[in-house]
């Protein structure tokens, strides 16, 4: 046995016999109860971090003023100092720090959406500006005015447009949501960009349906994502367009995907940009012919939902 190991066993023995072992102050129910724990909170704010404890501490003050909530932060992969510093500021009896190993969004989302009790589940980045509370209340409203949403975004609401394999190296530069066709194709077919939504249905009004949308914010319906969505796709791993798989996987299966005007406004630099840009191509191009395997001859169905749901709402 490791002598450490031996030495911390004869101590902790020899404090057990001798009733040394007690913290001070004592511990009891009434103890353990006033810390507040809410073992089944409105909101779950998940944010994933990396070297941006700085950031993250500097929104929680806006985090924790919405009540009925907790707090979970993924430190992935973060320098110690960064780790120490999130842990010594999550002190809440509602605040979580869960640490990964450089394991990116993908999986760490979906390891915290199963952790997490949250009724509406706000999935956030380390280098969003929180604008104090209105923006979840508005997102918490949405999700009970419309009870078959399952996901919300609050940044970009976005149509996939399936493009031809031709085109997939200029459509990752610019780091679109095009995605290719690796089988055969007709290289004289002519692809669409993707559209996003801020023109005609955007300009609206403050909410609509939309085909997808990309974090962050991006809300979750709890209780629908265990009931039909189970989990981001690991196929996916470790990042990049499983937000947009997400979003058309709901639709097929019946339910709706939102947008919402939000928009943060950014702390920073944002850390795929600022660590991960060629590996953030590198994954572009590889999904891209995933989700077209997926997804491409559903597009049509997918659009038809969103526009009939649009319709609906109006």
């Amino acid at each position: 046995m490791n002598i450490r190991l031996l030495i911390d066993k004869l101590k902790l023995s020899l404090q057990k016999r001798t009733g040394k072992a007690q913290k001070k102050g004592g511990r009891c129910y009434a103890a353990w109860a006033a810390k507040g724990h809410i073992k089944q909170p409105l909101v779950s704010f998940v944010v994933q971090s990396h070297d941006k404890s700085l950031q993250v501490c500097s929104f929680l003050p806006q985090l924790r003023a919405f009540p009925d909530s907790e707090i979970i932060v993924i430190d992935d992969g973060s320098s110690l100092d960064h780790t120490q510093r999130l842990a010594e500021a999550l002190t809440g009896a509602n605040e979580f720090l869960v640490r990964a190993n450089d394991l990116y969004e993908n999986i760490t989302y979906d390891k915290c959406l199963r952790f997490c009790n949250g009724r509406y589940v706000a999935l956030l980045q380390d280098d969003d500006k929180i604008p104090g509370t209105e923006w979840a209340e508005r997102a918490v409203s949405l999700f009970r005015q419309h009870p078959d949403m399952a996901i919300l975004g609050g940044c970009d609401g976005r149509r996939v447009r399936f493009c031809m394999k031709e085109r997939v190296d200029e459509a990752t530069s610019n780091q679109t949501a095009e995605v290719s066709n690796r089988r055969s194709v007709d290289s004289s077919a002519s692809p669409a960009p993707e559209k996003s939504y801020t023109s005609e249905e955007m300009s609206q009004g403050d909410f609509c349906f939309v085909m997808s949308v990309n974090r962050a914010p991006m809300w979750i319906n709890r209780e629908l994502y265990q009931q039909h969505l189970h989990h981001i796709d690991y196929r996916f791993a470790p990042f990049q367009s499983d937000d947009y798989e997400l979003c058309m996987r709901a639709w097929t299966l019946g339910l709706k995907v939102g947008w919402y005007k939000l928009h943060f406004e950014s702390l920073s630099v944002g850390g795929m940009r600022l660590y991960n840009n060629a590996f953030t191509k590198e994954m572009t191009k590889r999904n891209a012919t995933l989700l077209y395997d997926l997804y491409a001859d559903k597009e049509e169905e997918i659009m038809k939902r969103v526009e009939e749901a649009n319709k609906r709402m109006n």
